[in-house]
């Protein structure tokens, strides 16, 4: 009988929520915002500093459906946090974070209320930062650079799966939240070093979990607590990636992509920035990662159940081009 009053379209309805309501939730898409600038880099130069910056804030304004860019990057993070950058520096200038991304990233945090005290750049090593471009400081009134093998590790071992590791003490107790900055680029071991593994960066003994092409242990160390709760987004400079010959810089194998890759999930970051290495490296008649039997199965074992970081299926991963 029809509740009184109720005409057969409202009762209509009223059944078509309630068969709704019984049914399995849609599973979020996972966004990923492939940004580019052709004349990013003018005749393979250095990168245009401005052009950088605006396509940075097309980038977070598109990864947060954010009204303005000072609105996106209020969401990444708060007054009063201190906010990590943790970049990769391990191949010197050419093939780590560009330095003209970290100031651009700066800037934009700055405007945003993070001070210059509550921001710093990390990585493993001191001279792995100098190497890269960047000047080692450590004054509380600045912006902070500073490698793990000066700020030490925590004397207790974190543990997840296959993966024992003291965590970096600038992740632990130096950071509210963190910002990844890998590269896109080829890695000879492990297939890809994008967002997954560049925490690699925060633990002690990375050398140990490179077999079997890094799977399970890139998804595992990401797994370690202080970098699951604190990564907030991964913004990873695809200027000049590398198809082959990685993760050393090998200029012979970058080409100018002239782009960057954010997404706040970083399974799918990763999918999407080995696809387009495989597509280079197909232009350059060289053969598929799998092929080379370093194909990054480690990117799947991060969304399975154990895991769940992110989506394993490429259908729920929402590419948006800007």
């Amino acid at each position: 009988m029809n509740p009184p009053g109720a005409s057969r379209r409202t009762v209509l309805r009223l059944c078509f929520a309630g068969a709704l309501a019984g049914q399995p939730a849609a599973r979020a898409k996972s966004r990923v915002v492939i940004a580019r600038d052709p004349q990013l880099r003018p005749a393979g130069g250095a990168a245009d500093s401005g052009r950088l910056l605006k396509l940075l804030d097309t980038a977070l304004q598109s990864t947060y459906d954010a009204d303005s860019p000072l609105e996106a990057w209020k969401k990444v993070a708060r007054p009063g946090e201190v906010v990590g950058l943790k970049v990769n520096c391990l191949a010197g200038r050419g093939a780590s974070t560009n330095p003209l991304l970290v100031e651009a990233i700066c800037e934009r945090l700055q405007q945003a209320g993070i001070p210059q005290k509550d921001i710093v750049i990390w990585d493993r090593l001191n001279a792995d930062l100098e190497h890269a471009g960047f000047k080692v400081a450590s004054r509380k009134d600045r912006i902070r650079f500073v490698g793990n093998d000066a700020a030490g590790y925590e004397p207790e071992l974190a543990l997840f799966g296959g993966v024992g590791s003291l965590v970096s003490k600038t992740l632990t107790r130096g950071c509210d939240a963190v910002i990844n900055l890998p590269v896109l680029k080829d890695h000879g071991i492990v297939g890809v070093t994008m967002a997954l593994k560049n925490l690699f960066g925060a633990i002690h003994n990375p050398n140990k979990y490179h077999l079997d092409a890094g799977d399970p242990y890139v998804a595992d160390a990401y797994m370690l607590p202080p970098i699951r709760q604190k990564v907030r987004i991964a913004i990873c400079d695809a200027i000049a990636p590398q198809y082959e010959g990685g993760p050393s810089y090998m200029p012979q194998w970058a080409w100018p992509y002239n782009g960057l890759l954010v997404a706040r999930g970083p399974r799918a970051l990763d999918y999407t920035g080995w696809q387009i290495i495989e597509r280079q490296r197909a232009a350059k008649g060289l053969p598929t990662l799998r092929a080379a039997k370093r194909e990054p199965a480690y990117i799947a074992r991060a969304a399975d159940a154990q895991h769940r970081i992110g989506t394993n299926d490429p259908g729920l991963i929402e590419k948006v081009e800007v």
